[in-house]
């Protein structure tokens, strides 16, 4: 299986370059293929909503790192959005790669996935994740993609209040279970 996995942090070797490393690694071992973006240190920009994608067949008017993903994006099997939790949601840097599915939507829908989160906050409350979850959930509806899986880790400001903790070996588990998931 292919899996793309968009990462949306702009710190190098944090709490989710962790996560998504596990993850990675895991879906590697179970023989998976796995692309990755970090997409915080790409050149993309915001959607403006012009409309100019849907007037010319799926076609942004921006020329920039898009460009690199949609191909990945319309092959994968999984994606797996690895984000920290900023105010609540998404990183800026991640939410604007999502907001420019925008321009591929009718393929998308039509294209069943399986869709994966992966996340690190640092309060040490279960609902500091709600809002992201929720967003997560209207994804999957949206696009018709299945909800496969989650890591959310609580109480992780810095890579060294991650490391070594269940959430790494949660993250590793997920990609290595890959394979179960589509029995």
């Amino acid at each position: 299986m292919k899996i793309l996995i968009l990462t949306g942090s702009p710190h190098t070797n944090g709490t989710t370059d962790l996560l998504a490393d596990e993850f990675s690694m895991g879906a590697m071992e179970a023989g998976h293929e796995v692309v990755r973006f970090d997409t915080a240190k790409l050149d993309i920009k915001s959607c403006d909503a012009c409309y100019h994608c849907r007037k010319n067949d799926g076609e942004c008017v921006y020329d920039d790192d898009m460009l690199k993903i949609y191909p990945h994006l319309l092959t994968a099997d999984a994606v797996a959005l690895v984000t920290p939790l900023y105010y609540f949601g998404m990183s800026s840097q991640l939410k604007r790669v999502i907001d420019r599915f925008f321009a591929i939507n009718a393929q998308l829908r039509k294209s069943p996935k399986k869709l994966f989160l992966l996340a690190a906050g640092g309060d040490d409350e279960e609902w500091i994740m709600d809002g992201l979850k929720a967003h997560y959930k209207a994804l999957c509806r949206y696009l018709n993609w299945e909800e496969a899986g989650m890591v959310l880790a609580i109480n992780s400001y810095t890579r060294e209040d991650i490391e070594g903790s269940m959430y790494i070996k949660m993250a590793r588990n997920l990609g290595r279970e890959l394979s179960n998931i589509w029995k």
